[in-house]
């Protein structure tokens, strides 16, 4: 068993460490800050409506199951391994350097790419809430743009301060606005029952059948909106270099977050559908709203719950995007620190004990994306948003997928089984809703032009998640010295190759 002394000791390597001084309290910070509960439930569940209509929580549900079979994962995986790379870790560890360099570089895309996203939701939020109070009205579409620049501005600010102080303001940000979006939602729904909506609604539960003409394609297009919601509740982690007692701390604050998760999302997703109605007029009022539970809280509650709840939303956007940019910061200081990225991104700052290199590094690369969408392509914030969602939702299932193998392999193939073998189907049945997800959503593959002659950005969605992918993979291939430089220095750190064989 591991001494106090030896779970407290901050790592070293090569003179370059991180602070071992988080709670289990601030590793859920992280966690629900990335997932951003309130965030989430005001904006993705337009992104399923597009496909779905009315389900949304339908949507939510079938995301749910599959992340709670992915959580199994993280929880033994984290069991066994503490790491500031994640599943760069794990699947190193476990797969080999190779893979695990694979799974690093992708997880570090996803996190960037929902950096883009938060950022720019930060952005509509911020637009939305200084329109309502008069101070900008009828803002044009850049000042979601001009906002989120300046959003993530203070996220690499805060991002290279100490983590500690970071998580703490995030939690207190989310259970604020989580509870005040809890507040609405109990109004809205027993404002429907009693019968005297301002909407005109009346209760009704079929917003959890399909609608007809949705095929199980289209319904699985409609679930990556409820994987983005959750994307994040890995997010802990990324800390387990960071925090006192990682084995106990982070497996629990990734359960705990999971279930959270699950709960919240699809009580919230249906009363919003209940709010606006689930009839084809409602669904279309959905979609156009630009504050989802601002609205509602200004229709059942009054304008002022509203504002408040839309402000709420954008500093939680802008939480969520600092919870990327850690997640991210810190892959990239572990890939790098590995000789797998250049080594002057693997250095920790003195004064904070963060890695300040790779936080900047990291920050860059988010804006150039939105410039390369907003140029390049013409897109609007909420375009960004979406397009922005979709890349880093792909991208993660790929990483959970290949967690998901380095589990069973660690857990049942690597000497005598470490768990009950009755076990091993809660991560076969994640490979199934994981792989089935992907599948749905490449296949058939989105057509290049829609029925108007017009360009489909759908279709280059997923080739830009593969051309993330392969990016490592050719690197790996390419330039095996590299992995298996990763490799020597995986099995050096944190005892991963002495805990895999454990």
């Amino acid at each position: 068993m591991e001494s106090l002394e030896a779970r407290t000791e901050p790592l070293t390597q090569q003179g370059r460490q991180l602070r071992r001084e988080l709670s289990i309290w601030e590793a859920v910070g992280v966690s629900l800050a990335l997932m951003a509960p309130s965030m989430a439930a005001n904006i993705n569940p337009q992104g399923s409506a597009l496909t779905v209509g009315r389900a949304v929580p339908l949507t939510f549900v079938l995301a749910t199951a599959g992340v709670l079979l992915v959580a199994y994962t993280f929880l033994r995986l984290c069991q066994q391994f503490n790491h500031a790379g994640s599943v760069y870790g794990f699947v190193g560890a476990t797969l080999g350097a190779r893979s695990g360099v694979v799974a690093g570089w992708s997880l570090m895309g996803t996190y960037g790419f929902y950096g883009c996203v938060t950022s720019m939701a930060a952005g509509i939020f911020g637009a939305a809430f200084l329109d309502a109070i008069g101070i900008w009205n009828n803002p044009p579409d850049w000042a979601g743009f001009l906002i989120g620049g300046i959003a993530l501005l203070g996220v690499c600010y805060l991002g290279i301060r100490p983590v500690k102080h970071g998580t703490r303001f995030l939690l207190i940000v989310e259970v604020t606005t989580v509870a005040l979006i809890l507040l609405v939602c109990l109004v809205v729904l027993i404002r429907v029952l009693a019968g005297n909506s301002p909407t005109g609604t009346s209760f009704t539960l079929n917003m959890f059948t399909v609608p007809a003409g949705v095929s199980p394609s289209v319904l699985f297009l409609g679930v990556v909106f409820g994987f983005l919601s959750f994307a994040g509740f890995e997010a802990a982690a990324t800390l387990g270099e960071e925090a006192h007692n990682p084995r106990k701390d982070i497996p629990r604050a990734i359960l705990g977050v999971a279930i959270f998760g699950g709960v919240y999302f699809v009580f919230v997703t249906a009363v919003e559908m209940l709010g606006f109605g689930t009839d084809a007029k409602g669904v279309a009022a959905f979609g156009a709203s630009s504050s989802l539970l601002g609205e509602l809280g200004s229709k059942f509650v009054g304008g002022w719950v509203g504002d408040i709840v839309t402000l709420g939303t954008s500093i939680s956007a802008f939480g969520c995007a600092l919870a990327c940019l850690v997640g991210c910061a810190r892959l990239l200081f572990a890939l790098s620190r590995d000789g797998v990225g250049p080594a002057s991104l693997a250095g920790v700052s003195e004064q904070h004990g963060t890695p300040a290199p790779a936080s900047i590094v990291a920050t860059i690369g988010m804006y150039a994306v939105i410039a390369v969408l907003a140029i390049g392509f013409r897109a609007e914030p909420f375009d960004v948003f979406l397009w922005s969602g979709v890349i880093g939702t792909l991208i993660l299932l790929f990483v959970y997928i290949m967690a998901t193998l380095g589990a069973i392999k660690l857990l049942w193939f690597s000497g005598p089984a470490k768990v009950a073998t009755w076990q091993i189907v809660i991560p076969i049945g994640a490979l199934i809703v994981l792989g089935y997800t992907i599948y749905r959503n490449v296949w058939p593959y989105p057509a290049h032009y829609n029925t108007d002659g017009s360009t489909n950005p759908f279709f280059f969605l997923p080739i830009a998640c593969a051309a993330w992918i392969l990016l490592a993979v050719l690197l790996v291939v390419g330039r095996p010295s590299i992995a298996q430089r990763a490799g020597e220095r995986l099995t050096a750190e944190e005892g991963l190759a002495a805990a895999a064989a454990r």
